[in-house]
């Protein structure tokens, strides 16, 4: 148990060091006379030298002793760093990654072969300090290593140099000779100036042994303490559980209070209640807020992702990340990681020019990318943006024709927005020619599809010649949410709020047929219409006037028909399980304060089924 707990401690420390260090050392990169940060950097080598070694992870010591060397030649002044030296260091910090990856899974460092990244290690450290080497030969043996002979030979005129410069010393101080000359005064000073610099290295060296017992005295004051994320799932469960439950018993209270108006225990139980209420709600923000972490999380591996890319492409890019402290939930942040690698690499590959052709359009030779997050109101914004050629719609026109994704009718009919979000379609890519980063037709529509099963949207907003920003919106968490209830026939079913527009009453003389499809007027523009029982298979109600329930996805909306509306109401998200989790339409499930089994609605699924029909 003890081993078991020292690993998960490693783990924690490791894995923290490791989401810190490319952000890190691409900072360096940038600002190489930033003693601190090196120094800072330097430590985190040394730590994991140190822990690793300590844990018996002999794959990972080596790694990190070899980066230590190199980053100690550098924070001594020692080696100048280049981006060649910075590429080899990164590559071990990717090495050391995949090392922590495998005993996080399996305890052991596994086959990771380490022996190329040692000899690049080894080789830069060589390269680094190969002039001073150099010296060293001419000095002794003329190129070739020193035997035994010519070694003591050597150190027999050290020290008769030493003592002749002793008896000179003498003869200057008590013997009355000859002052000494300007040449022997300042070989003298630089002596002095070297022993300086070497005590005062010692005194940098020193006071590192000091920090680990002075973190020891600050945890004793410390107020936090890790906590394993299956222990906060099960917690996030439980107070789902609350909230169905307070949901059943206000609904209950309700009923006895239109049973029993006047009775005193009726009463009693209803301040009862909205206690409980009262206190379940801020149950449910302490736990979610347990749950959340800093987007950080996700931006602190872009600095190395928009370096490895723009020496790639040979393009000069300054990367600007704002909002990083913004929090959202946990499951969030593990889902939201690949569509923005998707949207950073595109921005970069396809939107900000070469340094010379920005030159030549009047632009800064350094193309900017700027990654932002905030909160807005229950959920999180995250911008991408670029200040790039922009999306030539033009060219998404003829493209879009080509590949025969939209007809020449359909693309009169759309407007500009309409015509940018074809990107998203499976298949679809503006690129010239397939490269390892792009014109594959994958990408934007994975992006899309990620994003939307966060019950997300995504919106682009882009200016030719002058950049794009793409635009995310996502709830901060997924666990629990607002959801409007309607009513088709005797079924009732949820739709996330965050999807909903407006709902009007429509009456049936109202509804078009347009190319078979239904549609309404809705002050002037045309909405497409979904009847919810067609798409479920239920029979309808048999009112004379019906709602339509206005949904968007990013700039994209459609109508939902149905019977009635039931109201607003606080939902726990439940899985429908393996067996049926893939009807489409469907996102989940909820219990409603009555017992009864709820569905979800999938809006991201309706619409692509409207897109098929």
């Amino acid at each position: 148990m003890a081993e078991l707990e020292f690993l998960e401690d490693f783990l924690a420390e490791v894995t923290e060091i490791l989401e810190q260090l490319d952000q890190d050392l691409v900072e360096l990169e940038e600002h190489p006379e930033d003693l601190e940060l090196l120094n800072k950097i330097f430590r985190a080598a040394h730590t994991m030298k140190g822990t690793s070694s300590f844990m018996g992870f002999e794959k990972m010591t080596t790694v990190t002793h070899r980066m230590e060397d190199i980053l100690n030649l550098l924070r001594k002044g020692e080696a100048k760093l280049t981006p060649e030296v910075m590429d080899v260091v990164l590559e071990a910090v990717d090495v050391v990654k995949e090392i922590v990856d495998n005993i996080r899974e399996t305890q052991t460092e596994g086959d990771v072969d380490i022996g190329k990244i040692v000899s690049k290690l080894e080789e830069t450290y060589k390269a680094l300090t190969g002039q001073r080497e150099e010296e060293e030969e001419v000095v002794i043996g003329g190129g070739k290593p020193p035997s035994k002979e010519e070694l003591e030979a050597f150190d027999r005129e050290i020290q008769e140099l030493l003592r002749k410069e002793q008896e000179k010393e003498e003869e200057v101080v008590i013997g009355g000779g000859k002052p000494p000359s300007k040449e022997e005064l300042e070989a003298f000073d630089r002596e002095i100036q070297e022993l300086l610099k070497r005590e005062k290295e010692k005194e940098e060296e020193t006071p590192k042994k000091k920090p680990p017992k002075e973190e020891k005295k600050e945890r004793k004051g410390d107020t936090t303490i890790r906590v394993d994320v299956s222990r906060l799932d099960a917690l996030m469960n439980l107070v789902g559980e609350l909230v169905l439950g307070r949901n059943r018993l206000l609904r209950i209270a309700q009923q006895l209070s239109a049973k029993y108006e006047d009775d005193e225990l009726i009463q009693a139980l209803e301040e009862t209640l909205d206690q409980v209420d009262f206190i379940t709600t801020d149950l449910q923000m302490a736990v979610m807020k347990t749950r959340m972490v800093p987007i950080a999380r996700v931006f602190n591996r872009f600095p190395r992702v928009v370096r490895d890319l723009a020496r790639e492409l040979n393009k000069e890019v300054k990367l600007v990340i704002e909002g990083e402290d913004t929090e959202l939930d946990r499951s969030i942040v593990e889902e939201i990681g690949d569509p923005l690698v998707h949207l950073v690499r595109n921005a970069i590959d396809h939107g900000i020019e070469p340094p010379e052709e920005r030159e030549f359009l009047g632009k800064p030779r350094q193309g900017l990318l700027r990654l932002s997050a905030y909160h807005e109101g229950n959920h999180i914004v995250i911008l991408v943006e670029d200040d790039g050629r922009g999306i030539d719609i033009e060219k998404i026109k003829k493209k879009a024709l080509d590949r025969g994704l939209v007809t020449p009718s359909e693309l009169s009919r759309m407007n500009e927005k309409e015509i940018l979000n074809l990107i998203f379609l499976p298949g679809f890519s503006t690129a010239d020619k397939v490269t390892d980063l792009s014109g594959r037709g994958v990408g934007m529509d994975v992006v899309k599809t990620n994003i939307e099963k966060l019950n997300g949207t995504i919106e682009i907003n882009t200016e030719l010649g002058k950049g794009t920003k793409v635009i995310i919106k996502i709830p901060l968490t997924l666990a629990i949410i607002q959801a409007l209830l309607v009513k088709v026939g005797n079924e009732i079913y949820a739709i996330p709020l965050v999807s909903v527009v407006e709902a009007v009453k429509i009456s049936p003389d109202e509804i078009q047929t347009v190319e078979g499809k239904e549609i309404i007027i809705l002050r002037d523009s045309v909405l497409p219409l979904v009847k919810l029982a067609h798409v479920f298979d239920v029979p309808e109600g048999k009112e004379s006037s019906q709602y339509v329930v206005v949904l968007a996805i990013g700039e994209r909306r459609f109508g939902l028909m149905v019977d009635s509306l039931i109201g607003q109401e606080e939902i726990v998200i439940k899985s429908l399980g393996n067996y049926l989790n893939n009807i489409e339409g469907i996102s989940g499930a909820t219990i409603m304060g009555d017992g009864r089994v709820t569905l979800i609605v999938d809006v991201a699924g309706l619409a692509n089924l409207i897109a098929k029909s």
